[in-house]
């Protein structure tokens, strides 16, 4: 036993010991981690963080996808989501028909209405904050909206002739209440320039989430790996995330996102194993320490790995979703949704409580004893 954990590789001995001390990791010891082999003992090490940081808890939600077009003007190359306007496989959703399907999930218990799409390049700005008031007005005041990645705010202030920091204080003002944290991808400019060169650059993403925090619209935060980075890519990544948190503290969770190569222009690259996602996701949890929640989003990386994430470093496996269309058309395999019932039973049999939550992290319901699992299964 080294430091309080069973360590094979010795050398992390010392970064061990800074966290049973609490102390904040250097990139240096990030990168430490990423080139051990010891999945085992960095999985103890994040383990011991999320307990601390969060007990026995594992939340999950009942939430709701929806991708109101996939004409996009970026047609990035890591990207089989987008489409051009008239090509096959194009498609635009009406007003009506995204109130409608949000109403949907009402009846399911919801407490989230999720919302990315593409950057259409014939929809007004106006026809956003449309949306977002339409839906306020349509679901109950404990359903929150979760709706459009920086990269889609940067989009709305160039065709809106308006400030970054404007668009979303009207969008806040129709009914926004949160923001997801897609289209980070990796900050890296080398490979922002290969793979999304028309993507908001790092500096921009981090600069409108510290925007939206500082007008109380919190937000999820992400990293897109497994693609052209390097792990010293990967890292700074996180480190610049935890500085803009150090900042500006509103991201809620942190949620690595598995690139899923197939139907992309990268298509020819490997898609990432078991063991690179567990390992990043317990050094999320030990870099991000001032994040409080580390989610494994199981649309990405399957419900087996969700599950044994749960024992490195994740405290969340995401929720019902429904009807997801992004990673599904990049080659996901995985099913397009989750009843309550069986991400109940996933987390309870990892031993952990499960925990339904909001998307700000309010405790809707915990399933604590085999009274509330069963009446979970509706039993």
């Amino acid at each position: 036993m080294s430091a309080g954990f069973h360590l094979i590789d010795r050398s992390l001995e010392p970064i061990a010991a800074k966290v049973l001390a609490g102390e904040r990791l250097s990139a240096a010891d990030g990168l430490a981690l990423y080139r051990s082999h010891d999945l085992l003992g960095i999985g103890q090490m994040a383990d011991h963080v999320r307990r601390r940081l969060n007990g026995d808890r594992v939340h999950f939600m009942v939430n709701r996808h929806i991708n109101p077009t996939n004409i996009c003007e970026n047609r990035c190359k890591f990207c089989a989501f987008s489409r051009s306007a008239g090509q096959k496989g194009a498609y635009e959703m009406t007003l009506d028909e995204i109130v409608a399907r949000a109403r949907e999930c009402v009846p399911e218990g919801a407490h989230e209405v999720h919302i990315v799409g593409g950057l259409h390049p014939e929809w007004p700005f106006e026809f956003y904050v449309e949306m977002i008031a339409a839906l306020r007005d349509a679901l109950p005041a404990h359903v929150i909206i979760q709706a459009f990645t920086a990269v889609e705010i940067e989009f709305y202030a160039q065709i809106s002739g308006s400030t970054t920091l404007e668009v979303l204080r009207r969008l806040k003002e129709a009914g926004l209440d949160a923001m997801p944290g897609g289209g980070a991808e990796i900050f890296s400019e080398r490979t922002r320039l290969a793979a999304w060169d028309k993507k908001t650059s790092g500096e921009d993403w981090l600069r409108i989430h510290g925007e939206a925090h500082s007008l109380g619209i919190k937000t999820n935060c992400t990293m897109l790996y497994g693609h052209i980075e390097t792990l010293e890519e990967r890292i700074d990544h996180l480190v610049r995330l935890r500085e803009q948190q150090d900042a500006s503290g509103g991201f809620l969770a942190f949620i690595p996102l598995a690139f899923h190569p197939a139907n992309t222009e990268l298509s020819n690259l490997p898609g990432t194993t078991g063991f690179d996602d567990l390992k990043t996701l317990a050094i999320a949890r030990l870099m991000l320490d001032n994040i409080p929640h580390i989610k494994a989003f199981w649309i990405m990386v399957g419900l087996k790995v969700a599950q044994l994430s749960t024992a490195f470093g994740v405290d969340d496996i995401d929720g019902t979703v429904v009807e997801e269309r992004i990673t599904h058309m990049a080659g996901a395999t995985t099913p397009e949704a989750l009843s309550k019932d069986e991400l109940v039973g996933l987390i309870a049999e990892t031993g952990h409580t499960p925990v339904e939550r909001d998307t700000l992290y309010t405790v809707v319901r915990v399933y604590d004893g085999c009274d509330d699992l069963a009446a979970a299964d509706g039993k």
